[in-house]
């Protein structure tokens, strides 16, 4: 039976492990694929970082030539590690602006309470939302609305929105 948890959702699902591979231009393992690939911008060479499951690189970077100066110099462990911690660095890094895009928070005094009304955007494709929240000084949700995923949540639309009695923002 599949883990219906809160913290498990399809894109989190784990991928298959495959083999590692070490070779002088392409290292598998952890998870993660570093490819070196020539640079097409200049004579020079390039590495992307690949995580499993993804379509696109987490990185690419330049890399350094060999010493005959016209081949890559070869993937090692030790630069296979400092290129995973990078590219792990990076994707954490968009994770956090994606959620803090989709992910609004304002604290408000009214009604003889404080308020922490936040606005959680859904990019959904076909039907994009936003849900308008509202919680009180002891943390419990007391109102929830859907709204438009363009209504702009600040300190004065969040304390109309609680004078109106948590009314649908228009």
């Amino acid at each position: 039976m599949p883990d219906t948890s809160p913290h498990t959702s399809p894109e989190a699902a784990p991928v298959e492990t495959r083999e590692a591979i070490h070779e002088a231009r392409l290292w598998v393992d952890h998870g993660w694929t570093a490819r070196v690939i020539k640079n097409e911008d200049d004579d020079g060479w390039a590495v992307e970082m690949l995580l499993d499951g993804q379509a696109e690189p987490a990185l690419v970077g330049p890399w350094t030539m060999g010493r005959d100066k016209k081949n890559p110099k070869p993937l090692d462990n030790h630069a296979f590690n400092t290129l995973v911690k990078t590219a792990a660095e990076v994707v954490r890094r968009h994770e956090q602006q994606l959620h803090a895009s989709l992910h609004k928070e304002v604290l408000v005094n009214a009604a003889a309470a404080r308020w922490r009304v936040t606005l959680d955007i859904v990019p959904d494709e076909f039907e994009p939302h936003a849900l308008l929240s509202a919680c009180d000084e002891g943390g419990e949700q007391v109102a929830q609305v859907r709204a438009r995923p363009d209504f702009k949540l600040n300190h004065s639309n969040a304390l109309a929105w609680i004078e109106s009695g948590f009314a649908k923002p228009r």
